[in-house]
């Protein structure tokens, strides 16, 4: 395997963040942030991290330039062009980068991340030894496939398969979010299945709903053909590989997307303004005195980007528990 050289990472890192707060895709606190998830998962020996985080990135924000001019019509305070900072982007990646920083602590001897997390003693806590990925003999797939494994398989397969998890929901919920606007009618809430304005949180449409099944697809496959291009164990077994993180990945997309829905209707608050019959948004503000506004669903207790970190994590617990 031809190896990568050690600037690569620094330098793809800088540039996507570059890239972003050119586009208007990232604030610049933002684009420090994914400066710094960048290089962490980039920089993993297994490029099935930094591969799933570059089409995360790529797709994610495509998506949201589409809808962006109805977007601004029907949202109160509305962030053009996905104008996202670092807590959004922290919420969206990190424990993406948390399972990259573990991967390379225990597989990677000499990495920067085993010295650092060394300090830790993560390995011990853990109850495997940090032994060098062997990519003629490992593969990640699913444990049933995994005949008595040793831990440190099975750690190996727990991190890669949080990847598939993670950013199969975060795309599935962004594609549902930033394309479900654009549906020809109304969507319902889930929680009553009453047609509300288009924009308010845990709203469903069916144009949302495919979008996100399509966004898992896309982030399991993703994961798949980088695992089988990379590794010579994935691609001798590669139907096993391809085929079950497909489906895993539209799974954790649509489960994500409709975790994030419940949430958002339940313990996040939609405020809907009557004088401009416009969505306020969390970037909207406090309203000014005397203003008509009316709550469409749920109760003030969660943000946004609160709602979208919450709901990631229990899709990947979930999920993980199934397989």
């Amino acid at each position: 395997m031809v190896a990568i050289p050690f600037n690569t990472p620094l330098v793809l890192a800088l540039a996507l963040s570059l890239h972003g707060l050119r586009k208007r895709s990232l604030s610049p606190s933002g684009a420090v942030a994914a400066f710094i998830v960048g290089y962490t998962t980039l920089s993993v020996r297994l490029r099935t991290f930094g591969i799933a985080l570059i089409v995360f990135y790529l797709v994610g924000s495509r998506a949201t330039k589409v809808g962006k001019a109805l977007k601004n019509q029907l949202e109160e305070g509305h962030q053009a062009a996905g104008y996202r900072n670092a807590a959004q982007v922290l919420c969206n990646s990190l424990s993406a980068a948390v399972a990259a920083l573990l991967w390379s602590a225990l597989y990677e001897p000499g990495s920067w991340q085993s010295r650092w997390l060394g300090a830790a003693h993560v390995d011990e806590h853990l109850g495997a030894q940090r032994i060098p990925y062997d990519f003629e003999q490992w593969c990640p797939s699913l444990p049933r496939l995994l005949p008595s494994p040793s831990i440190k398989i099975v750690l190996n397969t727990i991190l890669t398969f949080t990847i598939v998890r993670h950013f199969a929901c975060c795309l599935g919920d962004t594609l549902a979010s930033e394309l479900g606007i654009l549906s020809s009618s109304p969507p319902i809430l889930i929680t009553t299945l009453k047609p509300v304005p288009p924009g308010t949180n845990g709203g469903l449409s069916a144009v949302g709903t495919l979008s996100s099944l399509m966004g898992g697809l896309v982030m399991g496959v993703t994961i798949a053909i980088s695992l089988i291009v990379q590794s010579t164990a994935c691609r001798t077994v590669w139907t096993d590989i391809l085929f079950p993180l497909a489906l895993w990945g539209t799974l954790a997309g649509g489960l994500g997307s409709l975790l994030d829905s419940l949430l958002g209707a339940t313990l996040q608050c939609t405020r809907f303004l009557n004088s401009s019959k416009r969505i306020l948004t969390d970037e909207a503000g406090t309203p000014p005195p005397g203003a008509d506004v009316k709550v469409v669903s749920g109760y003030d207790i969660l943000t946004n980007n609160q709602v979208n970190l919450l709901s990631s994590i229990i899709t990947a617990a979930v999920l993980g528990m199934i397989a």
